[in-house]
């Protein structure tokens, strides 16, 4: 399992990380829930500040969204009318067995206990019914994105996805791989804001969160594809695991 301190470290940027992480593309979403007909029961597991939740209720359906954060979950209901988040984790969710139609999870899996929290996410989906956690990962091809990752030495969580994620447990179907390719337009001022979101930087010490704003104030006042821009187009390749409940 991930450091426990830096999974509960968002709750103290919740509205920087509301503000400046990235959306996830309607498709993508539309596609992990293809199958479940509107409206459904889906729960936003580990909901963060509801930046998944709002584009599962933006497709119609009912969300329930839970969040082990109290900062996360406070920001959570302040932004997304019509969504209280529940207190729970992956691997304890306060909710009754087979409830539920889907059980999506944004930016947020890899923080799991997963043998538990697979057992605890089937025991809340119906027969036929979906999990599927999503992911926003840059696209570090971009000579640019590739330093910036350097400079703030961003840990991806969801590197090699493809071959770590292999399965979720004896009562789900094989895994479907769905990838979609999208941008954000950014500040240089926001991609900074965004960064300062990261586990690895809220858990720094202050010399190295100081380095690292140093270092990318640089990047971008002299990389040749950054100097004088007022925004950048910042590439995410956005990628779900879908599985059926069986």
């Amino acid at each position: 399992m991930t450091d426990p301190t830096q999974a509960l470290s968002f709750g103290v940027a919740a509205a920087e990380y509301d503000r400046f992480r990235p959306r996830y593309p309607h498709e993508a979403v539309r596609w992990a829930l293809a199958g479940v007909d509107a409206p459904a029961r889906v729960v936003d597991l580990g909901a963060g500040t509801g930046i998944l939740s709002r584009a599962i209720l933006g497709l119609g359906h009912q969300v329930l969204a839970v969040e082990p954060d109290p900062g996360m979950r406070a920001q959570l209901d302040a932004v997304t009318p019509g969504v209280t988040a529940l207190t729970g984790s992956a691997e304890e969710v306060p909710l009754p067995d087979g409830s539920v139609d889907a059980v999506l999870v944004g930016q947020a899996y890899h923080w799991f206990d997963k043998e538990r929290a697979h057992a605890e996410v089937g025991r809340l989906i119906r027969t036929g019914g979906t999990f599927a956690p999503i992911w926003n990962t840059r696209d570090n091809s971009v000579a640019w994105v590739a330093e910036l990752e350097r400079i703030a030495d961003l840990r991806d969580h969801a590197g090699n996805l493809v071959e770590k994620v292999t399965g979720f447990g004896p009562d789900f179907d094989a895994v479907e791989l769905g990838e979609f390719a999208h941008r954000t337009t950014l500040t240089p001022d926001e991609v900074v804001g965004m960064l300062r979101t990261r586990s690895y930087y809220l858990t720094a010490a202050p010399q190295e969160q100081q380095r690292v704003d140093r270092e990318l104030r640089e990047l971008f006042a002299t990389h040749p594809d950054l100097a004088g821009r007022e925004t950048v187009e910042l590439p995410y390749r956005t990628l779900v695991f879908r599985a059926r409940r069986r």
